[in-house]
């Protein structure tokens, strides 16, 4: 599926989903605080699968409130139904539900 050293998917773990760094604002990259808040000149699209068994409901969407300095008029959430993890990103539901609303998506906020 991805090909990525144990030590970095393992440090992701930790950071991310065990001691909660970027919801709690202690993450820090080489030495710079991570601040998503400070994100502004972009728009934000997240994507869920509705039946995804690995990231749970609302992980993506946890980004809209993170990324603060976004207009919410620049935010759009997208919960992909009937669709697993893998499905967000290959097979039916991505070239039938994912792909036209991401598409969509970059176009209207394409620089």
């Amino acid at each position: 599926v991805l090909d990525m050293a144990a030590e970095y998917y393992l440090e992701t773990i930790r950071t991310v989903f065990q001691e909660f760094r970027l919801a709690n604002g202690t993450w820090v990259v080489d030495g710079e605080p991570v601040r998503p808040q400070d994100i502004k000149s972009t728009a934000l699209l997240t994507i869920e699968g509705e039946l995804d068994d690995i990231s749970g409901a609302g992980q993506t969407a946890a980004a809209h409130d993170l990324c603060t300095g976004i207009a919410k008029t620049r935010k759009q959430h997208l919960t992909a139904e009937k669709c697993g993890h893998y499905g967000i990103f290959s097979g039916r539901r991505w070239r039938d539900s994912v792909y036209p609303e991401l598409r969509d998506f970059i176009r209207k906020y394409r620089a």
